[in-house]
């Protein structure tokens, strides 16, 4: 009972922080009684505080690695504008900041967002900005003819070129009519000459002028120990489940999916059997994602009770695992993102004996696992 409280509390506590956006629940100017009216006007004020905070960098120099107003770096500048309007931390690379976001369509994003780009061949994220609605952005540049922070927009060919998606720290900004805030809302925070960079200035709301970011494969694996949480006696650690992925990130139908197909290693000391099921998933971000497939079974599923052995069938099928992945946060390196998870499955196995046990019966579909997680883009 107690690893089942345990796994309870492990569960619940994982998935509340699941927030939409990261500071959706960690916002902490606002109060936890606050209406939801009360909550969208904070969040409004907090892009406004972010936005006139970067404004104040305006022509400080790009230093590589800088974080102060002698000089940054682009990351650098995304995590001062922030920390000095809001008092919040945030993940200090590039890399960093493209996992930590709500990643949302390119033609949703609202000022105060930021937005990403993919410079050079690697593939990976490498330059970061913070909009400022009609196309236009600001950002720290480490080349071309003006370096430092600076304005910029979105239909330079460079940035329209190289520009890979867009991510939100807040949830998005809603008006008291319940519409969605677009440039012409931040007008008044915004100057005039941050429209003139590459053009004339763009009165036209952010949904007419920033690109959609185009899909990202992915490939990644993953190991976590199986445990053993609803079973009497026996080891804590019951074996282990791990997987192989291959999957993409998209906004081909819309909004983001992230949709993977996995090969699932699996064996389980308790009922003695070794499983190969293959899933596929589908979720709205890397963060959560439920999977379902087939299994394939070997081994004879039995389980050691108080009353002697108690026997089980099924296992494979064409729908033998349904369940649900979660991580609630990743490291970004250069060899990919690396993220704590846990995992929540059910299995098709039934025992035909008239008697009952619950926890046995249970504990024989049930999987509960938590372990490390990578995954790489690939392009």
């Amino acid at each position: 009972m107690n690893r089942l409280i345990l796994g309870a509390i492990l569960v619940f506590c994982s998935t509340g922080l699941f927030a939409a956006a990261p500071l959706a629940g960690g916002y902490s100017q606002i109060p936890a009684s606050a209406t939801s009216e009360e909550k969208d006007q904070a969040f409004l004020d907090a892009r406004r505080r972010v936005i006139n905070e970067a404004l104040k960098y305006v022509d400080t120099p790009y230093v590589h690695g800088g974080m102060s107003r002698s000089g940054v770096d682009c990351s650098g500048f995304v995590c001062l504008s922030f920390k000095d309007a809001l008092g919040v931390s945030l993940p200090r690379t590039t890399t960093g900041l493209y996992s930590w976001v709500e990643k949302i369509p390119g033609d949703k994003a609202q000022p105060g967002d930021i937005l990403f780009f993919k410079t050079d061949n690697t593939g990976k994220i490498t330059h970061v900005a913070i909009y400022l609605g009609g196309g236009r952005f600001i950002h720290a540049a480490s080349a071309g003819s003006k370096t430092g922070v600076k304005y910029s927009n979105l239909s330079e060919s460079y940035y329209s070129r190289t520009f890979a998606g867009a991510g939100r720290a807040f949830p998005e900004a809603v008006l008291p009519d319940g519409s969605a805030a677009d440039a012409s809302f931040f007008a008044g925070t915004v100057p005039a000459e941050a429209g003139s960079w590459g053009g004339a200035q763009s009165s036209a709301p952010a949904a007419a002028v920033v690109p959609q970011a185009k899909g990202t494969l992915l490939i990644g694996a993953a190991f976590a120990p199986t445990w053993n949480g609803f079973l009497k006696g026996g080891d804590l650690v019951r074996g282990f489940a791990s997987h192989i992925y291959f999957g993409a990130d998209t906004y081909s139908l819309g909004p983001r999916m992230v949709f993977g197909l996995e090969v699932r290693p699996e064996y389980d000391s308790a009922l003695g059997v070794f499983r190969l099921p293959i899933t596929f998933s589908w979720g709205p971000s890397e963060k959560l994602r439920i999977f379902a497939g087939p299994v394939f079974s070997f081994g004879d599923a039995s389980i050691t009770t108080d009353d002697g052995v108690r026997n089980y069938s099924g296992g494979s099928g064409w729908l033998g695992a349904i369940g649900i992945t979660a991580a609630p946060f990743a490291y970004s390196t250069a060899a990919g993102d690396f993220a704590p998870y846990l995992e929540a499955a059910w299995q098709h196995y039934y025992n035909k004996d008239s008697d009952r046990n619950v926890n046995a019966d249970f504990s024989a579909g049930f999987r509960f696992s938590t372990g490390l997680r990578w995954t790489m883009r690939v392009r």
